[in-house]
């Protein structure tokens, strides 16, 4: 049977070429879409002829300039890589968020932003599997929207058991999209779960909270499946909970594991244990940055960026894990020891790059920020 492969576009046709970031990294706007009350698509292409090529499930690293500020956001790919000419970004509109609110707000077709490379390992890329089971919460629906469109228009043979829940019948991303591939192609299957009615819309579908006895009624055969879980930290756990208790191999378990928003409890006591070692005799290194002119002091267990920080230094960074590639920089002297979880590659590493995030220093540095 057919099945996923590492790029599902297929190469770049002829006459075209790759869009490259590191050449030209400023992206217009094509399109807005609302998708709902709260949640608009923006369609973005390269300023020049050029093709995206990623996979599903993959992020892009946007800079916005707000009222002086510059912000990094991650927005994960909406659209298929079979639609290699424009990108998609899906964005829910978040009380307070300065971001999502000026994107709604101001953000219109023919305005630029930059953006980095597309990055992330959260994707069925590659798997040989041909039933799957896609389960998301509120915006936590992009990625499997990627991937659904992508096997919805290669008409690869894959059965898709799509599970979304939602607030209310209002607050379903994509619904009548799913509803019209689903039927066009009888083997991408979603199913909707919403907690209330809408002010003007009823419901007569699944109702309440994710869990085991809607997951059995829902997809019967769901322990045959590889299963793709995105959104909110506590519907995720909720999920994998659910999962594990009954009897699910979770070895076909995948789960988006990034959060921009916090560092993780394992990386603040990290950063605690640095700083109790300042005083106790630790190796404090050099960290020369050539463009602003400043030279701080590291102590050794401490990361650059998290040096940087405490030394009033603004750094350009976002997910702070190694995974959006927004802090890479370029190290002309010294070395680190880099733990990143997919934000850069090899031949940039070759060529002296680093994620400041996840670089921990094991000398004196210099570099070109």
């Amino acid at each position: 049977m057919d099945a996923p492969v590492q790029n599902p576009a297929g190469p770049v046709p002829t006459g075209y070429f790759r869009w490259e970031p590191e050449e030209d990294d400023v992206l217009i706007c094509r399109a807005v879409r609302e998708e709902t009350h709260d949640v608009k698509t923006f369609v973005f292409a390269p300023r020049h002829k050029r093709q995206f090529e990623f996979v599903s499930g993959q992020f892009l690293t946007f800079e916005f300039d707000i009222d002086g500020e510059t912000i990094h956001r991650c927005y994960t790919i909406s659209s298929p890589p079979t639609r290699p000419d424009t990108v998609s970004i899906t964005v829910k509109r978040v009380p307070g968020g300065p971001v999502s609110n000026w994107l709604h707000d101001q953000f219109q077709p023919g305005m630029m932003l930059k953006a980095t490379v597309p990055m992330g390992v959260f994707s069925w890329a590659g798997m040989q599997a041909t039933k799957y089971l896609f389960i998301s919460g509120g915006s936590g629906i992009t990625p499997m929207m990627s991937m659904t469109r992508a096997s919805f228009d290669l008409a690869l043979i894959s059965d898709i058991a799509f599970v979304h829940a939602a607030r209310s019948p209002a607050d379903i991303v994509f619904h009548d999209e799913l509803d019209y591939m689903s039927r066009r192609n009888r083997s991408i299957r979603p199913t909707f779960i919403v907690e209330d009615d809408a002010p003007r819309e009823s419901w007569g579908g699944y109702r309440g909270r994710f869990d085991g006895a809607k997951l059995a009624m829902i997809c019967p055969d769901f322990r045959e499946r590889v299963v793709f879980v995105c959104g909110p930290a506590p519907f995720m756990k909720a999920v994998k909970t659910t999962l594990e208790a009954a009897g699910f191999d979770m070895g076909r378990y995948h789960q988006e594991s990034f959060n921009f928003d916090d560092f993780t409890e394992e990386a603040q006591e990290q950063i605690s244990e640095a700083t109790e070692e300042i005083d106790s005799g630790v190796k404090v290194f050099q960290l020369e940055f050539t463009k602003t002119g400043r030279t701080i002091e590291c102590p050794e267990g401490l990361t650059v960026l998290e040096a940087a920080r405490r030394a009033g230094m603004r750094l350009p960074s976002s997910c702070s894990k190694g995974l959006c590639g927004t802090c890479k920089s370029r190290l002309t002297s010294g070395s680190v020891d880099m733990k990143h979880g997919g934000g850069i590659r090899q031949r940039e590493i070759d060529a002296g790059m680093a994620l400041l995030c996840c670089s921990r220093p094991k000398t004196d540095l210099v570099i070109e920020r």
